[in-house]
């Protein structure tokens, strides 16, 4: 029983994760890796093998990623970036029909997700504050400016006085113009959740963002906090969620104010902190998905655990373009 990483990356720590908790369930198990350019990709090499698919817009990629897992027993699919997400769910239970469980949401919620709008309309019916959306024509200094179905950070400024906005900001339709929250006042936290089976949530891991390079966590610690709670209370089961999903939260300095900003179905980049942190969901996944176990809830993961991310090589001998 094998595992397949899609759009692995650089995400050498997850697929090292993966391997470490399925050699100690399922000795035999592989964890492989998939990239649209495997010989670029450092997790692709610390795989135990690596397959090159299309893009995920490319005819292709379904019949090419199904193909693969039928030639080498793969029966659990991790994503692992947005623009995989909708087409997996579209094809859930074709990949089940052929014993192939795919880790991702409902095509309901994963909509949700992919959408900023529909994202403040689930917090807003789940009793989570949300920053407030201005009119282009009716705003009110500083703004937030994100588009509204963006990831890793593109596309989003912070306007702090009139002459930094522009034509471009707008001109272009998908952009949102949002109340700023200041992070003299805020602190931003992005939260692991994982929900079992049932869309359940079972653990809830808050990491306070210190640092962020290109959308992604470069300095972060854990922090047991009122957001466990608060996520416990408002969220404690989301229809159609499955396995890990990172949340962005905004909690004040000095109060208890806090802003939901948005869910990303999926692993982020600075999951393996929570892992180190010993929130096992990696081993979780596969105990319930591949051994049929029941996971139960799990707060005992370590506090104040501080992440300094740093850039290691993956060395190719021989390599040729």
């Amino acid at each position: 029983m094998n595992i397949l990483i899609t759009s692995a990356g650089k995400r050498v720590s997850l697929v090292k994760a993966f391997q470490k908790e399925l050699k100690a369930l399922i000795p035999e198990g592989k964890v492989f890796a998939a990239d649209c350019n495997t010989r670029l990709s450092g997790a692709c090499y610390v795989a135990d093998q690596a397959f090159q698919l299309p893009r995920v817009n490319e005819p292709h990629f379904l019949d090419e990623l199904l193909k693969v897992c039928l030639d080498h027993d793969i029966k659990l699919i991790i994503p692992t970036i947005d623009t995989e997400l909708l087409i997996l769910s579209e094809n859930l239970d074709h990949f089940a029909q052929n014993g192939i469980t795919i880790i991702v949401s409902s095509l309901d919620f994963i909509k949700i997700c992919r959408d900023k709008r529909q994202m403040s309309a689930f917090f807003t019916d789940h009793q989570i504050e949300i920053a407030k959306e201005y009119s282009k024509t009716d705003y009110k200094l500083p703004l937030f400016i994100k588009p509204l179905n963006g990831s890793r950070s593109v596309d989003t400024f912070i306007i702090l006085k009139e002459d930094d906005l522009t034509d471009y900001h707008f001109n272009k339709e998908n952009l949102m113009f949002l109340e700023y929250l200041d992070h003299s006042e805020y602190e931003e936290f992005t939260c692991d959740l994982y929900y079992d089976k049932t869309s359940t949530l079972k653990c809830v891991v808050p990491r306070k963002r210190i640092e962020v390079r290109d959308g992604e966590v470069n300095k972060g610690m854990t922090e047991k906090n009122m957001l466990v709670d608060y996520i416990k209370t408002h969220i404690n089961n989301i229809e159609g969620a499955r396995g890990c999903l990172t949340a962005q939260f905004f909690k004040h300095k000095t109060n208890d104010k806090i802003y939901g900003i948005e869910i990303n179905a999926r692993f982020g980049g600075g999951f393996p902190l929570s892992y180190l942190a010993g929130a096992n969901y990696a081993k979780w996944l596969i105990e319930e998905y591949l051994l049929n176990k029941t996971i139960t809830n799990f707060d005992a993961w370590e506090d104040k655990l501080l992440m300094l991310r740093y850039d290691h090589e993956v060395l190719v001998r021989d390599f040729h373009e």
